[in-house]
């Protein structure tokens, strides 16, 4: 399987990388970024972009040949106005689907969304409701098949460089937060979009239930 990967200066994409690269399944990752990855293995390649939404002929001739597209790039909307947000979770991912549903047909999308997501559109959280026109969006996109993930609490793979230390300091508190919240390794979520790529999965939207149940079938 030859994966395209985005989001990997960040701590999930960096952590389904590292799965892509472990995994036999996977021949090769190209991550797509607009700074380096930080990593070097025989099966990584490195396409840099300025933005995503525009893609010249020569980044759109590396694009082609790919079996499975993992959108995993993202960012808080802590700060940020419905407008800003919108750029980056909606109008960023559709337009490189879009580009890369042109340019393989015959792939699969799997794109991280997160945990109650609005797919009504409709609710009165504003970060919510974005991601849910993102799904929306981005299932109606002419891929082979496409597949929004709702992870909730993930921790890191081991080795990874993309961990905020806030973050860090506050995974001592993993143990207690999985008694009361479902929980996910970042290897687990690369595991269930390698087999979602492979044979599929039952429905579009997967919760974290779903997802585990998918890494139960290994």
């Amino acid at each position: 399987m030859r994966v395209i990967l985005t989001g990997v200066t960040g701590m999930v994409g960096e952590g389904v990388m590292l799965e892509c690269l472990d995994n036999p399944a996977v021949e090769k990752v190209l991550s797509v970024s607009r700074k380096p990855t930080n990593h070097t293995h025989p099966k990584l390649e490195q396409l840099q972009v300025r933005d995503f939404r525009e893609l010249d002929a020569d980044a759109e001739a590396k694009l082609t040949g790919y079996d499975a597209c993992f959108y995993c790039a993202g960012i808080s909307s802590a700060g940020m106005n419905e407008a800003e947000y919108t750029v980056i979770t909606y109008d960023t991912p559709v337009a490189f689907a879009t580009t890369l549903a042109r340019l393989n047909p015959e792939m699969v999308l799997v794109h991280v969304s997160g945990a109650a997501t609005d797919g009504t559109e409709k609710g009165r959280v504003m970060w919510a409701r974005v991601k849910g026109r993102a799904e929306n969006a981005l299932s109606k996109l002419p891929f082979k098949g496409v597949y929004n993930f709702r992870p909730g609490l993930m921790t890191p793979y081991p080795g990874q460089k993309h961990v905020k230390a806030l973050f860090r300091a506050a995974l001592v508190l993993a143990p207690v937060l999985k008694l009361f919240f479902p929980a996910l390794t970042l290897s687990q979520l690369g595991r269930a979009m390698i087999r979602c790529a492979q044979s599929g999965a039952p429905k579009q939207v997967l919760e974290v239930k779903d997802i585990m149940a998918l890494v139960g079938r290994d």
